[in-house]
């Protein structure tokens, strides 16, 4: 049975330029031959898993990861249970409702700030940075935030609503750098905790709270790589949401990660250790949800930079495991590890996009919107 699962997978990854125990970098090493049936009965999660057990090892997962979906390998080894499940429970359930919004921040944002504050830049911004001039993450990240302030046109003394605020490096940026106020909210105990003692005299307040919650108005309003935790059946009242608190002259940036085409379900071994109920928008899915609200000014897609942001939180990780394997464990530096490479080669692949999205409501004629690039 192994052996016939064993040639299955051979012969799939051979036209995906992918030889099992091959010299390439990009080539897995397998240590249990049990892998094989495995990953045809449980596609995704059971490759991700096995992974962690150390069931195989590649020396350039990301590498791997992009042929796949290069390919479109992924589609012929789903796992008929596992993606079943990932399929048909969020056309049931709306797995981000208010009582199960606070599920990511409590499982992936609190996984420690010594952990974040090691792979991420001094900035602490946990999203896509913007290379197209940097040679480094710092220089990419304050180039992203740069440009999102030039983007929101941001005026001193002006209201910014931050939907999702992380562990505020938007806020810090945007207030010290061009003079705003800034309010943001988060569903993670831990960055609420970073920004309150770090960022105290500042004109920054964070809020612990659902989006759904909030009610006062601001001049412009951004979101940064928090629209992927919203999912389809919430999407009109996310943007009904930004809508209300907007003043009527005001911008609404939206910073997302995307995908090529619109799905339902999400990837099940993201969804179980790395996203719990995330759900990655298409750009048709996002224009229809918002189409109500909002006049979309700008659409600017960098997602190949993504896969640089991606590379560098994993060598930053890599090189300061020592310092901090103390509070985790051998299994979840693979599955750390497997998370940034793996999603690093998705965006290779082009199979994610990153979208920054410029809205202004429709109420009345506007001047024509400039856009920065």
């Amino acid at each position: 049975m192994e052996n016939k699962a064993k040639l299955w997978l051979q012969t799939k990854l051979e036209k995906a330029g992918i030889v099992l125990d091959g010299d390439s970098k990009s080539d897995p090493k397998i240590h249990n031959q049990n892998l094989y049936s495995r990953v045809i009965r449980e596609g995704s999660l059971g490759l991700g898993e096995a992974y962690m057990e150390g069931w195989w090892d590649c020396c350039r997962v990301d590498e791997m990861i992009c042929k796949v979906l290069t390919s479109k390998l992924e589609e012929e080894v789903k796992g008929n249970i596992t993606f079943l499940k990932n399929w048909l429970i969020p056309r049931l359930v709306n797995l981000q409702s208010k009582r199960r919004s606070f599920q990511v921040g409590e499982k992936h944002y609190n996984a420690g700030n010594d952990l974040y504050k090691n792979m991420l830049d001094k900035t602490m911004s946990y999203s896509c940075g913007y290379w197209k001039n940097a040679s480094c993450l710092y220089e990419a990240q304050i180039a992203k935030l740069d440009l999102i302030c030039k983007k929101l046109q941001l005026k001193p003394n002006e209201s910014v609503l931050e939907i999702g605020c992380g562990w505020g490096s938007f806020a810090v940026f945007a207030s010290q750098n061009y003079k705003v106020k800034v309010n943001g909210i988060t569903v993670s105990s831990e960055q609420k905790k970073y920004i309150d003692e770090n960022f105290k005299d500042l004109p920054i307040k964070v809020k612990l709270m659902d989006y759904r919650n909030i009610q006062e108005k601001y001049d412009k309003v951004v979101s940064i790589g928090m629209f992927e935790h919203v999912g389809e059946k919430n999407y009109n009242k996310y943007f009904q949401t930004a809508f209300k608190n907007m003043k009527d002259e005001g911008i609404f940036l939206l910073h997302t990660i995307g995908n090529d085409v619109p799905q339902k379900g999400t990837d099940p071994w993201i969804n179980k250790y790395i996203f719990p109920n995330g759900q990655i928008p298409s750009l048709s899915q996002i224009s229809k949800a918002c189409e109500k609200y909002f006049v979309i000014e700008d659409v600017h897609n960098f997602g190949m930079d993504y896969d640089k942001t991606l590379m560098s939180w994993f060598e930053n990780f890599d090189n300061s495991w020592d310092k901090i394997k103390d509070d985790y464990n051998e299994r979840f530096y693979r599955m750390w590890s497997y998370y940034l490479k793996s999603c690093a080669g998705a965006f290779r692949s082009r199979r994610l996009q990153l979208f920054q999205i410029v809205l202004r409501k429709r109420l009345k004629p506007l001047n024509e919107y400039q856009s920065f690039r």
